[in-house]
């Protein structure tokens, strides 16, 4: 709860996040070939040098977005995952997707948040490529950004199951996150991002 509280201390679903997506970028790597006929804008022509786990700290520190909204990243990575099957996240593509499923739950949750150009700065990529990135992201989406409360819990569920099958001793407390939608979802996403 305290990590709600405190904007400055980082929050454990950063962690288990990039460690469950470092683990998908990793199997996606070794699974599969990328076939150039696959290759979308999300996809760099080289593996960015920094980790997953790194990117997301610095994404947390400078866009001020709430732990919620990377709860939400994750529904939409996971729902362009199941929509996007030929496009799956490796290490060529999971950075842009991250930046930009966080921007796209930012704007969608939270009542401030910063522009393109900002995140595109926090991504280390140019507001032009970061303004194509969401249009692509959003379409990728069929523009299904809506997360039920249901579907939200179910995911906050996932992860503190991650939280504890990693780590059962260092995390007594379970994963607390607020939710603020309205809607009901009787049938929440199959996670397929979970290796």
């Amino acid at each position: 709860m305290a990590e709600l509280e405190n904007p400055h201390v980082m929050p454990k679903v950063i962690t288990f996040l990039s460690s469950l997506l470092q683990r998908e970028a990793e199997s996606n790597d070794s699974v599969r070939c990328i076939d150039p006929q696959n290759i979308s804008v999300f996809h760099g022509l080289t593996r960015p040098t920094i980790s997953i786990q790194s990117y997301l700290e610095r994404i947390f520190k400078y866009a001020n977005c709430s732990p919620s909204c990377f709860v939400v990243a994750y529904v939409y990575l996971d729902r362009f995952s199941q929509r996007q099957p030929s496009l799956p996240i490796n290490s060529f593509n999971v950075h842009r997707l991250l930046i930009t499923s966080v921007m796209v739950a930012a704007k969608f949750m939270d009542d401030m948040y910063y522009n393109n150009a900002y995140y595109a700065k926090v991504g280390g990529i140019c507001t032009t490529e970061m303004n194509f990135l969401e249009v692509d992201f959003l379409f990728g989406l069929s523009f299904h950004l809506n997360v039920t409360p249901a579907t939200f819990h179910s995911y906050c569920n996932y992860l503190q199951r991650e939280m504890l099958l990693e780590s059962p001793i260092n995390l007594p407390k379970p994963l607390k996150l607020h939710c603020s939608f309205s809607e009901d979802d009787s049938t929440p996403q199959k996670h397929r991002l979970a290796v």
